[in-house]
């Protein structure tokens, strides 16, 4: 929050909007709103877009985690990382708190902003007409989404008419570069847009295509039945339902959420080395997609 303030927001006092499933302690706001000279607001998250819905079998889900911990999968047993997927693939922007907001900018615990931002990030996302903006592009673990991208399949077999004409289908179904995601996930690179960042257009969200994929994949159980993540949700339904010169990687914006980077060669960004993508073991440089994000669509604008 001090980093966004220093390098944005002091220059355009735009509100805070902190959502937690249980309510924020005096300390808490207290700290914040001592951050930040825009408003700040602290909101609850309905139960019922917290809970696990009531067609998720719990015996199955039980014996998906225990299967999945084998696997090694990171959190498989941890049921409220479950809920806080799934509520950031298809509740959040239903929140009666950003009824009236039409763009966000995701921001998590325990990351670090780098660059000096002078320009207005929410008004370029309005005047060059843009649905998503995204700083770091990843492959998933495979084993997380095995049954993602079939599902996937069945709804657009079912609503062909949701299919963007500039989608980005072929950036999603690579299987060139990790032969052996593609055939994990059942078609699917696992390629998505790491969505601890994200600056998005609600309306996107909100919109009948997007809706109704995701209440196919509520349905269809993988948020608890596997580990499905807010972010090969989002970068599927952004890669077919929306125009793929829409989206925007936000290369002037330096970012760090451990263990990978994006940092621009810029005088206007400070304590992060130029070009790093990641900071660990040699074999995380295999984990980047953005090459195959430019091989497909493209760089994107300058600014």
């Amino acid at each position: 929050m001090q980093e966004i303030e220093r390098t944005f927001n002091s220059k355009f006092n735009y509100p805070w909007t902190f959502f937690n499933d249980k309510e924020f302690t005096e300390e808490f706001k207290t700290r914040t709103q001592a951050e930040t000279k825009a408003k700040v607001r602290y909101e609850l998250v309905p139960k019922e877009h917290w809970d696990m819905p009531e067609w998720i079998d719990e015996n199955i889900y039980k014996e998906s985690t225990e299967i999945l911990k084998e696997h090694k999968v990171q959190y498989a047993d941890k049921l409220s990382y479950h809920q806080m997927c799934r509520w950031n693939s298809g509740m959040f922007y239903k929140h009666p708190a950003l009824k009236y907001m039409q763009y966000y900018w995701r921001v998590e615990p325990n990351v670090h902003y780098f660059c000096d931002l002078d320009y207005d990030v929410f008004r370029f996302m309005q005047d060059n007409n843009k649905t998503y903006g995204f700083n770091i592009n990843l492959y998933d673990s495979p084993e997380t989404i095995e049954s993602l991208w079939p599902e996937t399949m069945k709804f657009l077999s079912a609503h062909p008419e949701y299919l963007n004409p500039n989608n980005a289908m072929d950036w999603l179904a690579d299987n060139k570069q990790r032969p052996k995601h593609n055939e994990k996930a059942n078609g699917y690179s696992t390629c998505h847009f790491w969505s601890n960042f994200e600056i998005g257009d609600l309306s996107f969200f909100r919109g009948e295509a997007y809706e109704a994929y995701f209440n196919h994949l509520d349905r269809a159980g993988g948020f608890f039945y596997e580990r499905w993540g807010d972010a090969p949700v989002h970068s599927i339904g952004l890669g077919l339902f929306a125009d793929k010169n829409q989206i925007h990687w936000f290369r002037d914006i330096g970012y760090n959420h451990i263990p990978y980077l994006n940092c621009p060669n810029s005088p206007k960004c400070k304590k992060c080395t130029p070009g790093k993508f990641y900071a660990g073991e040699p074999f995380l440089q295999l984990e980047d997609c953005r090459p195959n994000w430019f091989k497909y669509v493209g760089p994107g604008d300058m600014f």
